[in-house]
């Protein structure tokens, strides 16, 4: 391949999904979808501009799952595990072993043989950890319930790569052949082939285990970033390069690789210097899977290769749902999780190339399953629509008519939306004596927090009813705690219309929010992260040995100083306004001056008492000077 024409495959790959992806993303689609629907259209089946054959595009992909693997093996420390073990190697072993009995049974009963149908029920057993995982982290679910358990059977599945492969080698010399010889010949080759995987992971381990860390002090000790960044790719490309070598997948030796090092002093510098490259060769697999999809074998046996889609979503929904069922997961999160996992995985491309090289594949049925694969994978982000879309708003529906009857007590304040924020928010009213009623459109979150003993009611606030039910006629505060800007701006226009005395104190999801509510004359205000970073910012003051009386001070003269530029900024600019950036900039600056100028301000000889802890050493040292004479 010439040059120039490298250049010209790498112009392609990055304009589609510059083309492709916002668009995608734009209509609700995610990065996923226009990742794969950008590979259709410009791959050997569609317009052709890559992959005349489709093998040099799956050259490409590989290399995309074999960084992403390696991150994720990364990730595999064993606290973690063992925290997890109960999701992990409970919930997970009995995803893959229930999936891949199933299937294996299924594919029996049709043209499989024993072989066959084990290889292709531990295959369709396993689920696209790349696709699941960045768009549950793209939609901010990773770190629900729901995304927790599709995080670690995903784990799982990861982990029980290495002895799937080690599966399929066994049972490549169980292939029917017409020839006794033929047979031993195979038989002698299974053994050998699992004796090459047992000699290749042992050579990772032993190397990761005992080499790995000298060659990165090494390589730091230098003290030039980008040649730890140049060692950490010459890692991953030659750990692939060996396991091609030795005819295995290059993604299971550097996911291997990564678990060894997954407890290593240079784990966190390992995952930044290759964090940059994850994104976009995701990106680059993602297209390589969509012109992967042979469409004369797709137009030829579509019928069949419905079928077959069908029942793979199918049976793994159902599976991945009583599971969900069986380990107590809440309805909405239970959705979550199954709608997550239904798709086969990017790991399906790597073990049908080496089952069809081990003999247990014919061409025809190999071509069959990469097919199903790559469209699982492909549907996988319109089955979050669905569940996005459809079945959640049908639970959050159905809850809504087993709403709580809120008690009107008088209580002077009321707190719509109870989560972290509303919380803090609680407690500390709840300690001045302030009586209150909390409303909160979570049901699996009243529940939890009945337990602790909050008196929290169950309904959708946004709606005048149980606002007025909720005693906002009487009281004389409304705080609004919840976290999307569009239910709080609902609540705030309804509240302004119908109770224009009840006071508003709000939550204010980002700077242009808060100039929002400024506008419309709400009382009181505030960034969520606000104030806790600016407490952090004091901790961190105090931990450079500034004393406690100055670090606060300074808090206390930025907290103020930044009100009032944020109510002049905002009657004279709108967020949109260029004058906006610069007048922030020298706000920047004057704030920077005048803060540097009171560290240079003398202290009266109260501020000590602000310095409690230098007091106390103080008088400890005073105290063994006293026991010393």
């Amino acid at each position: 391949m010439h040059l120039d024409e490298i250049f010209f495959r790498i112009m392609i790959y990055l304009l589609a999904a510059v083309v492709s992806v916002p668009i995608a993303k734009k209509v609700g689609l995610g990065s996923v979808l226009g990742y794969l629907i950008a590979g259709i259209v410009i791959g050997p089946f569609a317009l052709g501009l890559v992959g005349s054959d489709g093998e040099d595009v799956m050259h490409i992909a590989e290399f995309g799952v074999v960084i992403m693997l390696f991150i994720v093996g990364l990730e595999l420390h064993p606290g973690m595990l063992w925290r997890m073990k109960r999701l992990i190697f409970g919930l997970g072993g009995m995803q893959i072993g229930f999936t891949a009995l199933v299937f294996a049974l299924i594919t029996a009963l049709f043209w499989l043989d024993t072989a066959q149908a084990i290889t292709t029920g531990l295959i369709l057993a396993l689920s696209s950890t790349a696709i699941v995982l960045q768009t549950l982290t793209e939609k901010g679910m990773l770190q629900t319930r729901g995304g927790r358990h599709s995080f670690s059977v995903l784990l799982m599945q990861d982990i029980s790569v290495v002895p799937i492969f080690a599966i399929i080698a066994l049972l490549a010399n169980q292939v029917v052949t017409d020839s006794t010889t033929v047979e031993t010949a195979d038989t002698v080759s299974g053994w050998y082939q699992l004796l090459i995987i047992l000699a290749a992971v042992a050579t990772i381990i032993i190397g990761g285990r005992y080499l790995a860390n000298y060659i990165f002090k090494f390589i730091a000790e230098t003290g030039l970033r980008e040649l730890f960044t140049a060692t950490a790719l010459l890692l991953v490309i030659g750990i692939a390069v060996f396991m091609d070598a030795v005819g295995l997948s290059p993604a299971l030796g550097t996911f291997l690789a990564g678990v060894v090092l997954a407890n290593s002093e240079y784990r966190y510098e390992l995952e930044n210097n290759l964090e940059p490259f994850k994104g976009l060769l995701l990106g680059v697999f993602f297209i390589s899977v969509g012109a992967s999809i042979n469409f004369d074998l797709l137009l030829n046996h579509w019928m069949l290769i419905l079928v077959i889609l069908t029942i793979l979503v199918g049976v793994k929904l159902i599976i991945l749902w009583a599971l969900g069922r069986l380990f107590k997961l809440e309805q909405s999160h239970n959705m979550l999780f199954t709608f997550s996992l239904a798709q086969a995985g990017e790991f399906g491309f790597v073990l049908i190339t080496f089952a069809t090289q081990s003999g247990v594949y014919d061409e025809f049925t190999s071509g069959i399953l990469l097919i199903v694969v790559a469209l699982s994978m492909l549907i996988t982000p319109v089955l979050f629509i669905v569940n996005e879309q459809v079945i959640q708003p049908r639970l959050i529906k159905s809850s809504i008519q087993d709403e709580d009857e809120v008690e009107d007590n008088g209580h002077p304040v009321i707190i719509a939306g109870f989560g972290r924020f509303g919380q803090v928010l609680g407690r500390f009213l709840n300690a001045n004596g302030i009586k209150l009623t909390i409303i909160d459109n979570n049901p699996h979150n009243v529940q939890y927090l009945k337990k602790f003993g909050y008196k929290v009611y169950f309904g959708d606030i946004t709606r005048r009813d149980m606002l007025e039910a909720a005693g906002a006629g009487h009281a004389k505060v409304l705080a609004i705690t919840m976290s999307e800007r569009d239910q709080i701006d609902k609540l705030v226009a309804l509240a302004q219309k119908h109770y224009p005395n009840l006071k508003l104190i709000v939550r204010a999801v980002d700077v242009a929010h808060e100039l929002a509510l400024q506008n419309i004359g709400v009382d009181g205000h505030r960034q969520a992260i606000f104030d806790s970073a600016i407490e952090l910012g004091t901790s961190a003051l105090v931990a450079m040995g500034n004393s406690n009386h100055q670090s606060y001070r300074s808090a206390l003269t930025f907290k103020h100083l930044d009100k009032r530029f944020m109510k002049n900024l905002q009657q004279r600019y709108s967020i949109d306004d260029p004058h906006f950036l610069m007048e922030t900039k020298k706000f920047a600056e004057h704030l920077e001056n005048i803060l540097l100028m009171q560290q240079k301000h003398p202290y009266q000889e109260m501020d000590c008492a602000w310095d409690t802890d230098s007091l106390i050493e103080e008088a400890r040292e005073y105290n063994e000077q006293i026991e010393g004479r």
